[in-house]
């Protein structure tokens, strides 16, 4: 019997939020800057990939920048909690997705185009069956109102406006 790499695992996976992440980053000064959030849930399906990351839970490895990033200045926490994530297509060949669909960052939605990677099911030494994907896509951050900048010496900004998204994501198939 052929194995169907075209179609994604049947059944419903809910994610290890211990094996995932949901990050970011972006260009800053002559580097790149990245960060993540720790507080993320998705959930995928034979014909759906969703998902969402608490903004408070976001994580830069500095208090003072995280909480710069929470306040109305970027993310806006308190008047917009969270970040989603629902998409309205997906196609698989082999081992690469491309996942269309809608993200939704301050109150702003935008369709977005996700791309990567799928792993085929694999049992885990639990006996959990489990599945990895990795997505990533990049987006204009002020496009959704993320628009805080500080110009350099030089006149340019310290921040550039594209940002990549990655998600690492761990499922396991729900009993």
């Amino acid at each position: 019997m052929t194995e169907n790499r075209t179609a994604l695992p049947t059944g419903t996976w809910v994610l290890d939020p211990v094996h995932s992440s949901i990050g970011f980053e972006l260009p800053y000064l002559a580097g790149t800057f990245r960060g993540s959030f720790t507080d993320v849930d998705a959930k995928l399906t034979a014909d759906s990939l969703s998902g969402s990351a608490r903004v408070a839970s976001v994580d830069v490895k500095d208090e003072n920048l995280s909480a710069h990033l929470q306040s109305p200045e970027f993310f806006d926490a308190e008047s917009h909690p969270e970040l989603s994530f629902a998409s309205r297509s997906i196609e698989r060949s082999g081992d690469e997705l491309k996942v269309d669909g809608e993200i939704t960052i301050r109150g702003t939605t935008k369709p977005v185009e996700l791309v990567g990677k799928i792993a085929d099911p694999i049992t885990d030494a639990f006996g959990n069956e489990r599945v990895n994907v990795r997505l990533e896509t990049t987006v204009d951050r002020t496009a959704f109102g993320l628009n805080w900048n500080m110009p350099l010496p030089n006149g340019q900004p310290a921040l550039k406006n594209e940002v990549t998204l990655v998600a690492e994501l761990y499922f396991v198939q729900e009993a």
